[in-house]
Formats: structure tokens, sequence, C-alpha cells
């Protein structure tokens, strides 16, 4: 027996020299497994992109959770013999990962992006972002990830760079995107647009107030942000509301708060005659909502409020120039003095903010790029059911078809009524941010007189005088070519049409909107097919309390510190072991440390095994009972074979570490020692069977607990190849 087992496990001494091992191996590139005789070139492939992490810091539970996962998965298709390709790469996160560096950089040397200037905050923030790539990809390392590293992409490397811009020149020329007046999310605080998917609401005490502009003003109505009402241009009330019928269509002018107002009356479905007084005073440039009522009414928009939250010169003489808070007491204060304040409520309200600055959210009018997710184009070739090619359709109508039309499988199923919900009430998304850090818009300006001339494209035009753009783009535009980008599109290398579309999306649940929506959108437009065959939704790690992991609260966990004392097998099957698809985790460290003992136990039974099965015949007959022991482990395997097979690693795993420990340890190994001791005839049987059991248990706990399997197989007397991780599935 190998020395390495007269003293006990350790994953520190033995985690990092195996991952070296299957490094240096290659196997981990389907092109080594392929040339060495591995995998059969004409094998099915099985590909997974690795959702790219923001390089803005470390990786947390969350992270490790799903690297958990996918490597389950991508280690079970390599053993069944598939082409398999797990693609690793990280994130700029544009926005999050400049807010941090510029965060710093005012601390530390109380000075702005703008004190510094472009090229300086760039290259401030690229040295940030390379710093932590550095750490997190250790970070990934460590929990065992068999991703191809020969193949690794980073959002705003080179090739990804071209891919972004082509694709964005593409869809401009498809007439998809264009540059616009719009309202938009403002986040005052980041000075940059934000999408809808990046604002974050939090509960707090406000005020709802109901008050008439004037006194002989025929409708009251009810607000919370009075400030936003020296920019109404309307009040709209229900059709249906007799209340208000006689008034509907016309127009009162008066005095408002320092400034006159013209308010139309315009009856529209949105309003719900019960809530307030079932009339909305209708502020176009400050809210989506009333923005979209002046489309349909054809109202003015006067912006009142400006980039920097503060009420601008159309705002009036009492509130102009103020901020936005200091604005509300003062309308507040006006309409008490002048005996319009009708009504004053406590009311909890939702208060919307900036998920990267916690900035307040401010909707203003601005002048962005759009992917219009409304207009028909010809799509040129489909490979999607229930899409023609040639056939006109939408954006909109392509991600529901990707779905609706059995394309993709979302699972667990509840989360397909979100994800059509989401896209139907899908605005066309705003792409463009105000910050310096990201893909630059490839777009081109000229002052032409009065005029400015645009053009798109690669490159500038040869002629002087043209600017390029100094907007980049939303970093969800870029993540959203990820299945493709990764694999060289636009160019048509021999990955793109092996490995897309890819098996499997693994992402948390959250991201369903922001970003598998938009890889659909993408795919679908640029490629005719759709990214990914399938996708698997998991739950957030929260706290033992149920609570996400934050720095406000200090309960964060680096999976780091968890590995140190537990190893990354414990850590891999406590969050892998009962967490069913689309269902949170609560993280217990006393579940950990429960399986740093199950991988002990597999130490102490492969002990055991090795030392009573020296010299064994595995050509041995045999016996009745070890016969019906092994066709039982059999059936075992079928159900854990069949469970990963339907996206269920909670359930095989669960199956295994029960068998492992209750039925082979507890039972089967207890028993060989008295056959060992008192029946001679049966031992060859009994090793036979041992081994055999062992040598395919291995194989079934390698998808979710690596290091420490590999590290047995490697002690094995017979093994079906060098590595564990290249060995074949047990059929």
């Amino acid at each position: 027996m190998d020395e390495k087992f007269l003293k006990p496990y350790s994953p520190k001494e033995t985690e990092d020299n195996i991952y070296k091992l299957w490094e240096e191996s290659g196997f981990f590139n389907p092109d080594v497994c392929i040339k060495e005789g591995i995998t059969d070139k004409d094998a099915r492939p099985f590909s997974i992109v690795l959702p790219p992490p923001n390089v803005t810091g470390r990786l947390h539970l969350g992270h490790a959770f799903e690297d958990a996962l996918q490597d389950a998965f991508v280690r079970f298709a390599r053993m069944r013999g598939k082409k398999t390709l797990w693609i690793p790469g990280t994130d700029s996160a544009a926005i999050a990962t400049q807010a941090r560096v510029e965060k710093e950089i005012y601390k530390k040397e109380k000075k702005t992006r703008h004190d510094l200037g472009r090229e300086e905050i760039v290259s401030r923030v690229e040295k940030f972002a390379k710093e932590n790539e550095e750490t997190m990809l250790n970070q990934i390392k460590k929990m065992g990830a068999s991703l191809d590293w020969s193949r690794y992409a980073y959002t705003l490397d080179e090739k990804r760079n071209a891919a972004v811009s082509e694709a964005f020149v593409q869809m401009y020329d498809a007439g998809l995107i264009y540059r616009g007046n719009r309202i938009i999310n403002w986040d005052p605080k980041g000075q940059t647009t934000i999408s809808d998917d990046e604002v974050v609401h939090e509960e707090r005490d406000g005020m709802f107030f109901t008050f008439r502009y004037w006194k002989d003003f025929p409708i009251p109505i009810s607000t919370s942000r009075p400030e936003t009402k020296v920019g109404d241009t309307a009040v709209a009330v229900n059709p249906e509301d007799k209340r208000y019928k006689e008034f509907v269509g016309k127009t009162f002018t008066g005095e408002f708060a320092g400034t006159t107002l013209s308010i139309r009356i315009v009856a529209d479905d949105v309003v719900d005659k019960e809530f307030g007084t079932g009339a909305v005073g209708v502020t176009p440039a400050h809210s989506h909502t009333d923005w979209e009522i002046a489309d349909r009414h054809d109202l003015p928009r006067p912006q009142v409020i400006n980039e920097y939250a503060k009420m601008n010169e159309t705002a009036g003489s009492l509130v102009g120039g103020l901020k936005t808070l200091e604005a509300r007491e003062k309308i507040i204060e006006w309409l008490r003095e002048n005996t319009l304040l009708e009504k004053e409520e406590k009311i909890k309200q939702n208060i919307s903010l900036s998920e990267r600055t916690g900035g307040i959210v401010e909707p203003l009018p601005k002048l962005q790029w759009f992917v219009n997710v409304n207009k028909p184009f010809k799509i040129p070739h489909s490979k999607i059911s229930g899409i023609k090619a040639g056939e006109e359709i939408t954006l909109k109508e392509l991600m529901h078809k990707a779905v609706s039309e059995g394309n993709i499988e979302i699972l667990p199923a509840r989360f397909e009524k979100s994800y059509n919900h989401w896209i139907d009430n899908l605005h066309d998304w705003c792409i463009s941010r105000q910050i310096w850090f990201g893909h630059r818009i490839p777009a081109w300006h000229k002052s032409k007189g009065a005029t400015e001339e645009i053009h798109v494209g690669i490159n500038a035009p040869e002629e002087s005088g043209w600017s390029q753009e100094e907007d980049v783009l939303d970093t969800w535009f870029s993540s959203a070519l990820w299945t493709f980008s990764t694999l060289g599109w636009p160019e048509e290398t021999d990955d793109l049409k092996t490995y897309h579309p890819t098996t499997l999306m693994l992402p948390g649940y959250e991201i369903l909107f922001l970003w598998v929506s938009r890889m659909v959108l993408m795919s679908g437009f640029h490629l005719g097919e759709l990214p990914f065959k399938n996708v698997i939704l998991h739950g957030i790690v929260r706290d033992r309390q149920g609570r996400k992991f934050s720095k406000s609260l200090g309960n964060g966990i680096d999976p780091l510190e968890i590995i140190e004392k537990y190893g990354a097998d414990a850590l891999r099957m406590g969050l892998i072991v009962g967490a069913a698809p689309g269902n949170d985790v609560k993280f217990d460290e006393q579940k950990i440390k429960g399986y740093k003992h199950f991988t002990n136990k597999i130490w102490n039974i492969s002990r055991f095994v090795l030392e009573n099965t020296k010299d064994v015949n595995m050509d041995a007959e045999y016996v009745k009972e070890d016969r019906v022991i092994r066709e039982r482990f059999d059936v075992v395997l079928k159900e854990v074979t069949k469970d990963i097979e339907r996206y269920r690693l909670d359930l095989a795993a669960e199956t295994l570490y029960h068998y492992t420990w209750h039925t082979f340890a507890d039972t089967i190994l207890e028993h060989s020692k008295a056959i060992f001791e008192d029946e001679p005839e049966n031992v060859e049987s009994r090793k036979k069977l041992l081994i055999s059991i062992l040598a395919d248990l291995l194989k079934l706990l390698h998808p979710f607990m690596p290091f420490i399997t590999e590290e047995v197989w490697s002690l094995l007397p017979r093994k079906d190849s060098e590595l564990l991780m290249v060995s074949k599935w047990p059929e």
C-alpha cells in the first residue's frame, strides 16, 4: 500500500498538486483529448461558457457555487467521452470597475476623473482590473474548475473588442441600433445612464401629497414627488371614470409655484381610478410611464431637473437652481401658503437607486444610443424552430419564440413565465454609457455648420475632422455576445462550427433578464441560431439567516478561507447537496465541516479496501451474495447517472453520499471483515467486489469531489487510464 495512506488525508498538501497535474496533462482542452485518443474525433460536443465574473474584486460564495455546479456537468460529460469544452473568461464590468477606482482616487487624492483625464483614468482602471483578474483566476482554480485555459477570454481583449464593434455596426446597418432622444435612467452620482436592470429598489418612509395646481383647477392630484410638478403638461384620468369625463380634452392654464403651467386633461387606460384621486399629473420628462402617455397624446416634454439632480431654469423662479429635495420642501411650503394642499399621508415607497453607485436615479430625456426591440428586420438565415430564413421578425418576437417554440428549455419551468413577462414589457435598450472604461462606441462625429454628421463603422472616415463618440457601450452588450465571441466570431472558426450553440447555460436566476435574454437576442440576430439549448437557473447563496452576503451586513465569506479550513471537495459538496435548481442556498459552515468528515471517510474506505485487496484477481467469479451487492450498486449507478442527465446534481450527490457512507462503509466493509477472517472460500470474490465498487464510486464521485477522488485513483493498482478525470464513466 502507498505510504500516503499512512497519514490522514490533507487537502492542503494534495489539491494544488492535483490541479497542477490536470493542467500539465492538457486534458482540459478537448483538442488534446482527441489527439491523445481519449476522446473520439467524431464524438458529440458538449460546451459551456463560464459566466464571466466581474473584475471588481475577489470572488464570493455565489461564484464558488456556480463553478462547482458547472464543473460537475463538465467532468461528467468529459468522462462520457464527449468533446467537452468549458471556456473561461472575465468581464470588465465597466461602470462598476470605473466607479471603484474613481472612489479610491477621490479618497486618496481628492481628485475626480475630470481632473485626471480619460487616458489616465483608463490606465488606472485597467491596472486595477488586471490585478483583480489574477486573483480571481487563482480562486477559480482553487475550486477545481476544469476550464480550458488556452481559450481564456476577457470582454475587453482585442478579439472581443473586434466582435463588439462588428456586432454594433451590423445592428446599426439593419436599423436596429439608432441614436435618439428618449427618457432614460440617469445616475446623478455616477453621471451616466444605466439600464432598468441596473436599478435596485429600497423601501423608505415617504409622504403622499394631494393638492390642486391652483384654486379653480377642477381635479385634485396626488404625488410623492411635488418637485416634478413644475414640469407637468397634463393630468391623466381613466376613460371609464365618470367623475372627470366632462373635463377630458380641455386645457387649463395657471400659475403654479413660480411658473406657468398649461395642463391638458387626457383619458388613458394606464390610470388606476381607485388609486389616490384617480387622476395623475403627467410629467413626461421625468417618468417612464408619463413619457409613454405623452407619446400617446402628443404632449410637450419640458425638462425641469438636470443631470446633477438640481432644478433647472425651466422649473421657474421659486425652485430653479435648488436640489430636488430642497425644491420639494419649497413647493410643499408654497402649497400650504396658498391653501392648495388637501391631504398629507405617510407611506412606504420604493426609491430607485443605482446598483453600482447608490445614487438616486432620475428619469431624464437624453440623446443616447438604443437597440430597437420592436422594429421588424429580415432574418437572413435561421436554425431556430418557428422562424424561417427571410422572415420579418422583431427582436422581442425572436426572444419569445426561442422559448415558446421549444428551442430553449428553462429549468425550473416556473421561470419561463417570468422570462415571457419581462419580454412583453421590454422597452428599447439604452446601450450608451457616459464613462471612459469599456468598449467605445464605433461612431464618428463631424460638425457641418449647425448640424452634425455621423458615421458608424469600425474605422473613422479617411478625411480629417472626424472625432470618435465619447460614450462607451453598456457592458451587457459585450457579454451578450459571450457564447460566440469566445469561439472566434465574427470569423467562421472551427470552434464556432463545433461548439455553438453551447449545450448548457448555468447562471443565477437574478440575471435571467440581464444576461440570458440578451444572449438570446444577440445570437439570434447575428448567427440565426440560439446561444444554448438548456438554461438551468440556480439560486442565491445566503447566510444562515437567509440574508444576502454583503459588506454592510459584515457577513461576507471568502471561499478561499473555507477551502483553507476544509478543502475544496468539502465546499463543493456542501454547496451542491440540497441545492435544487432555482432554489436559494443557506450557507452553513457546519455543513461544510460535515463533508470534510466525508472526505476523510472516502480516504479511510480506500485505505481499507487497498489493504485487503492485494493481489486481487479481477477474473474471479462472483459468489451469489457479491453478485447481488454489485447488481444493487449498478442500480445506484444508473440512478446517479439519470439524475445528472436531468440536471439534478443535488439528488445525485446525496445518493452517492448515503451509499458511500451508510451502504459501502457501514454495511459492506463491516461485513467484509468477517469474510476475510472466517470465509476464505469467498475472499477472492469479495476482493474483486470491493475494488470494483471503489473504482466506480470514485468515478461517480469525481464530478462532485474531484481532488480526493483523483488522489485515491492514482493509488489504485488497476486503472482504466492514467487520470481519473478522463477515465470512462461506468455504464
